[in-house]
């Protein structure tokens, strides 16, 4: 039976329907529309390159920034200390900031000038210069928070004004503000070529390491605009590393409020305290007061934007005891039990030593005089160093070298050289005066006592990190050194531990509630450069760690100048105590459970 054919007509509808008839259809009209594109491509290719680098030589080459991530400088648990977050430059092209929409070219630079240097904080003067300069491309603003960016170029057109433009550009942000501003530092107003200025702490020492190296994109630009199809270079920008500190932000913030309290409290000129996880020589806290805020630094004195912890040098006073005592009985000259009658005043061949406190002939054992921190004892205690034995273990704890921690402007102390060493500078070094420290520097000494006896290089850095002097710091340079023996450490924290005794010492507020502490407490006549002379004025301290049988922090406070006539166990003590006690506390650290030192301190 023959087939039935459809009629063409009837053909003609079933295809149109059908699924595979609509894609063809759709084939075609997307090669109608390539087809133009191809013809727009063959326009430019042959037709107007040649107009378009006309206008490319005409107007020159542009070249735009890619700026680098500044690397962000963190605690030791990764929160930030310092970090980059979005921000805006903003750029003018001069020629056309000086043309009017008519393309007519006009002097606009001042208007232009007075309005962004308003708007963004910049100054008119160096603006303007920038506005009437020949090139291209001049930065006006860089590192601005993206909606004021935003804004000021917006009211500029809004105005008539072209040839302004924002890029990309991160903005430094310090999130905790003042917490170990003196450490992280800040960064200045940026150069003529938008480079961010590192002016202090962190920022500066390790500029190379966090600022990486920015990119840049150059291309041929007509009227402000790029020009399709022109020369265009792009080298890609490298951002930079990030600083991971040993700082525990937390606690150092609570340092920080702590330290600002006794300060103020005490009425005195300025203050720093100090955390070191004993163990390991690592700075979880490195407080200064006054400080500053690193988001707003121009607000606050010079004086304040540095790190006294680490800058200032003082005389210790009678912390620096158990360093003596403790070398005493390494050297094998004393135990804590070792018996010494005190005069009431002790002549000496330039002058008389006495006490703090008033008192006749007492008998006290080594422990008893550090205790009851005894000049006099402690001078005829020093008696039986060999001929500078005793210079030898100050210099072996660190004192006269600066720690190498990283920070700017370290202050080696003074330890007077065996040239100038005399039986007059031995008796008042003995006891901490006619000898200088900074306070880092002496928390790591009294640590190499709770450390059995090993001193630790400080560290403020988390493995290990290349400063922009090429000097290389952190946990993973840090060196040892057994400058006493463990046995000598161990009787040495016995003895401390008798200062904090409300019965036998002078600092019983320095207790932390359940623990075992040793310390002692430091009461120096500061010196005054200016008249070479002592001037009336005091350094009070603590020194101490915890517990005293098995250390885990070594904690160091120190205020200048106290008006309100405190010493170091009243002024400092109860400091030490709270920071101690927090730091004990935040770590989960048990109290030990075991009897506390009871040492006789008379016979």
């Amino acid at each position: 039976m023959p087939t039935t054919q459809p009629s063409p007509s009837r053909a003609s509808t079933i295809r149109r329907g059908h699924p595979h008839v609509r894609l063809r259809v759709g084939f075609v009209l997307i090669a109608m529309v390539l087809s133009l594109f191809a013809a727009r491509l063959v326009q430019l290719q042959g037709i107007d390159p040649k107009a378009y680098a006309e206008m490319a030589a005409a107007e020159g080459l542009e070249e735009v920034v890619l700026p680098a991530e500044r690397g962000a400088i963190l605690d030791r648990f990764g929160e930030p200390l310092a970090e980059s977050a979005d921000g805006l430059m903003v750029v003018a092209d001069p020629a056309l900031v000086n043309t009017d929409e008519e393309g007519r070219e006009v002097d606009r630079a001042p208007e232009v000038a007075k309005l962004l240097s308003s708007k963004l904080d910049v100054d008119y003067f160096t603006l303007l210069k920038r506005l009437r300069t020949e090139s291209r491309f001049q930065y006006v603003a860089r590192g601005v928070p993206a909606a004021q960016a935003t804004k000021a170029v917006a009211r500029a057109r809004e105005l008539g004004y072209q040839g302004l433009s924002t890029h990309r550009d991160p903005v430094r942000q310090y999130p905790a503000d003042d917490v170990a501003a003196n450490l992280v530092g800040f960064l200045g107003t940026p150069l003529a070529d938008g480079t961010p200025q590192p002016l202090a702490g962190f920022e500066r020492s390790f500029d190379g390491l966090l600022s990486g190296t920015d990119g840049s994109a150059t291309f041929a630009s007509a009227a402000g605009n790029k020009v399709p199809l022109g020369e265009s270079t792009v080298v890609e920008a490298r951002d930079g590393q990030d600083l991971t500190t040993t700082i525990d932000r937390e606690l150092q913030w609570y340092a920080q409020r702590v330290l600002r309290q006794t300060v103020q409290q005490a009425r005195g000129d300025s203050g720093v305290a100090v955390v070191l996880d004993s163990r390991t020589g690592e700075v979880l806290a490195l407080a200064d007061h006054p400080t500053f805020d690193a988001n707003a630094p121009l607000e606050s004195d010079e004086a304040d934007l540095g790190s006294r912890a680490v800058s200032d040098v003082y005389e210790p006073g009678s912390v620096s005891k158990v360093l003596t005592l403790s070398a005493l009985i390494d050297a094998g000259k004393v135990t804590p039990r070792t018996r010494l009658t005190v005069p009431g005043s002790l002549a000496r061949q330039d002058r008389t030593i006495g006490d703090w406190f008033p008192h006749d002939t007492i008998r006290l054992t080594l422990a008893g005089v550090l205790a009851k921190s005894s000049n006099i004892g402690t001078v005829l205690a020093s008696d039986k160093f060999d001929d500078g034995q005793m210079r030898r273990y100050l210099a072996a704890f660190g004192l006269g070298s600066a720690t190498g921690a990283g920070v700017r402007g370290e202050s080696a102390g003074i330890l007077p050289d065996p040239s100038l060493w005399t039986s007059q500078t031995q008796d008042r070094i003995a006891f901490g005066q006619s000898v200088s420290v900074n306070a880092l520097q002496m928390t790591a000494a009294v640590n190499a006592i709770a450390n059995d006896g090993v001193r630790i290089d400080p560290s403020l850095v988390l493995g290990s990190a290349t400063t922009d002097s090429g000097e290389q710091i952190g946990t993973d340079q840090a060196t040892t050194s057994q400058v006493i023996s463990s046995d000598a450490a161990r009787k040495t924290a016995l003895m401390m531990e008798r200062v904090v005794d409300p019965e036998a010492g002078v600092a019983p507020g320095a207790q932390v509630p359940g623990y075992r502490v040793a310390g002692k407490t430091g009461t120096a006549q500061r010196a005054n450069s200016e008249c070479g002379c002592y001037d009336g004025t005091f350094t009070v301290s603590f020194a101490g760690f915890a517990p005293a049988d098995d250390p885990r922090f070594t904690v160091y406070v120190v205020v200048q100048n106290p008006r309100n006539g405190g010493g170091g166990g009243s002024v400092a003590g109860p400091a030490f105590a709270k920071i101690t006690g927090y730091a004990l506390r935040r770590y989960a650290v048990p109290p030990t459970g075991t009897p506390a030192s009871d040492l006789p301190v008379e016979w």
